[in-house]
Formats: structure tokens, C-alpha cells, sequence
């Protein structure tokens, strides 16, 4: 009971703490929801930012929930104590006061001495005089484990009381939070409503800008392939001088897949062994567009791909690099639209939508590094990094590799 008690009051830490990051991360939601509604430009970027605000309400009252859920068999394995220190309280003031009365009957010094002088033999009166010193710690014994349990009563009570108003205060902030995630989702219907007669427009914006997405994306494979192809070239000219005698492969060098150096298979060794560890590219921000193919939050019918995830963030947010590495390319995609391609053996990560960039191509980066700063888009008011990771020209999807993405 007691292991299962400390077991319920670690989760119910890590629960609270969960909590309190849901809620910061509620708080960022509302600025950036704020920040674009001041714009008020572009009804999908609010829809966008107001749908992850919905989602991370719901995780707030499932999170309480389970809060909820733990106070409650906490509750009951302390009324279970209590009930049984009860019990034992009621049997040992009873036998308690069964042996103070009797102690009381034979309470003169002349019949315990009589008592012991009474013995046949030394050997009795010996085991008479011993019998009457454990017979009184006994009785002082049994005083102390009345007041031990009388204490832990206590305890146990302002305990229960504690926990039945943290239930009480979890209940109404369960109710709270459901009524504010209601009047939110009012709030989004309304918005999807203004924007349906503004579809045609809206889709014919949306395909644009996936052509656009795609050419970028094409730029960014050639660039990769580019960096493989001379880091093969490097390794070819140093196995070379290494061994002379030695043919060199063209199919190596142009190879789709880098030859990794000792070094860079340490290198890209430390990066996969970090997996699901990695640091956000930004320090705050939600994924506002997943890996892949995925259907339109607004519009079912239209497809969206996507080779990275875009993760909406602050204004005036820095893109950092989530691993040490190299710079290998800086690339301008458009007046407005920098990026960075960092290699990390064979691992490339580009972070895309930068308005300014603080390194330069063969620079070496460290882990969180600010290497940009994210670019807000004028006509809708958002602020989003598009990042991507590739294992030579085969795109991973981040959210495996991000630390509780």
C-alpha cells in the first residue's frame, strides 16, 4: 500500500507538471492568436492557430482527469488507514484500559513486595521481579503506540481533508476549462463560416503556394545532393593520397549516399543516437503543418504535402540548429525566404522562412545555436520555420526525431 501510495504521488507530480507546461504553452498560443488577430488579414491563419489552442485545452482537461482519477484512489487508500488505525485505536485503548484498571486494584508497594517475598525460591522471586519490570514497560509500551496511532490519525485526516478540496478545486477547473473549450470552438465555427465564401480563392492560394512549395523543395534535393557529391569528392581525394595505387569510383563520387569519413560517422552516429531528443528548432511554438500527406485543416478535399513539418511560432522568434554540424549551404529562395542547410555526417537539417540569417557555409554550429531569425509573413501575421531532416536525400519525418514533438 505504501509503495502504491509513493507510486500515485510521483504520477500526480508528473501529472501536475505536464500541467503547468500545457498551460504555458496555452498562454504562447493566445500572444500568437493575439499577434495575427492585430493583422487581421487572414481568417485560415486564425483558424490554424485557434485549432492547436482547442487541442491543447483538451489535453489540459484529460490531464486533470487523469489528476483526478489518481486523487481519488489516493483518497481511498487513505480512508482505508484511517479506518483500520481506528480499529487498532479501539482494541488497544480497550486492553489499555483493562490493564491500567487492574494495575490500579494492585497499585500498593506492599503486595508487590509481598508478592515477590511470597516466591518458593531466589529463582522465582527472581522471574517475579522480571515479570513486574516487563509488565510496566509493557503498559508504557502500549501508552506510546496509542499516541503514535492517535498522531498518524491525524495526519491521515488533514491528509483526506487536503486531497477532498484539491478534488473539489480540480473539478471546478475541469468545468472552467470545458466552458472556456466550448466558447473556443464557437469561436472557430464562426470563423470557418466567414471564410466559405472566400473558398475558390483560398484553395487557388493554397495550390500556389504547394507549387511553390515543391520548387523549393526541388532546389533544396539538388543543394543536398550537391553537398553529397563533394563530400565524397573530399573522402575520394584523401583515400587517394592515403592509398595511391588505389582507383577512384565516379559512381562514388556522385554517389546519392555520402562515404562516410571516421569522423563523420561519429558524427552521424551521436545525431541518430539522439533521436526523439533533439531540441525544437525554435525554443516555443506548436506544429501547425505535419510530415507528409495530409488532408487541409479547412478544406477535406485538398491535399497538402509536406517533406518537413512548419511550426508556428513568436515573432521575432531565432531558428537554432538542434545539432552540432556544418554549415553547407546558405540558400535565398525568394527576396523574403532564406534558409539553412546544416549537415551532420550523413544527416541534413534545413531550416527554411528565415528574413535574416547569422551564419555563413562552412561555418561549424553547436547544439540551440541561433543560426536565423524567422521570418512573420505580412499578409497573414504569422510567424513560421519549416524544418526538415534528411538521411542523404531520404526525408525523415521530424516528428520522430524532435524531443516531445
Amino acid at each position: 500500500m505504501t509503495s502504491s501510495m509513493w507510486s500515485q504521488e510521483s504520477q500526480q507530480e508528473k501529472l501536475e507538471q505536464r500541467k503547468a507546461q500545457i498551460q504555458q504553452e496555452i498562454r504562447d498560443n493566445e500572444k500568437m492568436l493575439q499577434q495575427v488577430k492585430k493583422k487581421e488579414k487572414s481568417a485560415v491563419s486564425v483558424i490554424i492557430i485557434q485549432g492547436n489552442k482547442i487541442k491543447l485545452k483538451e489535453k489540459l482537461i484529460t490531464t486533470s482527469e487523469k489528476q483526478s482519477k489518481l486523487l481519488k484512489n489516493d483518497m481511498y487508500i487513505n480512508q482505508l488507514k484511517i479506518n483500520k488505525l481506528n480499529k487498532d485505536l479501539v482494541v488497544l485503548k480497550a486492553d489499555y484500559s483493562k490493564m491500567i484498571l487492574k494495575s490500579y486494584k494492585s497499585r500498593s508497594e506492599q503486595s508487590r513486595a509481598m508478592f515477590i517475598l511470597s516466591s518458593n525460591s531466589f529463582l522465582q522471586a527472581y522471574k517475579r521481579v522480571q515479570y513486574l519490570k516487563q509488565y510496566t514497560n509493557y503498559r508504557k509500551s502500549q501508552g506510546e503506540e496509542i499516541q503514535s496511532k492517535t498522531k498518524q490519525l491525524i495526519t491521515y485526516n488533514t491528509k483526506l481533508d487536503s486531497q477532498k478540496t484539491a478534488k473539489q478545486k480540480l473539478i471546478a477547473e475541469n468545468e472552467k476549462e470545458r466552458l472556456s473549450l466550448l466558447k473556443e470552438k464557437k469561436e472557430q465555427e464562426k470563423v470557418v463560416n466567414s471564410i466559405k465564401k472566400d473558398k475558390n480563392k483560398i484553395v487557388a492560394d493554397i495550390r500556389k503556394k504547394q507549387q511553390e512549395s515543391k520548387v523549393i523543395d526541388r532546389q533544396i534535393d539538388r543543394l543536398i545532393r550537391e553537398a553529397i557529391a563533394e563530400a565524397n569528392r573530399k573522402a575520394a581525394e584523401e583515400n587517394a593520397k592515403a592509398n595511391p595505387s588505389a582507383p577512384v569510383s565516379k559512381a562514388e563520387v556522385s554517389s546519392s549516399r555520402i562515404v562516410l569519413t571516421a569522423e563523420a560517422k561519429i558524427l552521424a552516429d551521436n545525431f541518430r543516437a539522439n533521436r526523439g531528443k533533439l531540441p525544437w528548432p525554435v525554443e516555443k511554438g506548436f506544429v501547425s503543418l505535419p510530415f507528409g500527406d495530409q488532408p487541409h485543416p479547412q478544406f477535406n478535399s485538398l491535399t497538402i504535402h509536406n517533406s518537413g513539418v512548419e511550426i508556428t511560432t513568436e515573432q521575432d522568434a531565432r531558428a537554432r540548429a538542434v545539432f552540432a554540424g556544418e554549415v553547407t549551404s546558405v540558400m535565398v529562395l525568394s527576396p523574403v525566404n532564406k534558409a539553412v542547410m546544416i549537415q551532420h555526417g550523413d544527416y541534413f537539417t534545413v531550416y527554411q522562412n528565415l528574413s535574416s540569417v547569422y551564419v555563413s557555409k562552412g561555418d561549424k554550429v553547436s547544439i540551440k545555436q541561433s543560426i536565423g531569425k524567422v521570418r512573420t509573413n505580412g499578409e497573414t501575421g504569422r510567424t513560421v520555420l519549416k524544418f526538415t531532416i534528411s538521411q542523404n536525400t531520404t526525408y525523415n519525418n521530424p516528428a520522430g526525431w524532435l524531443f516531445n514533438m
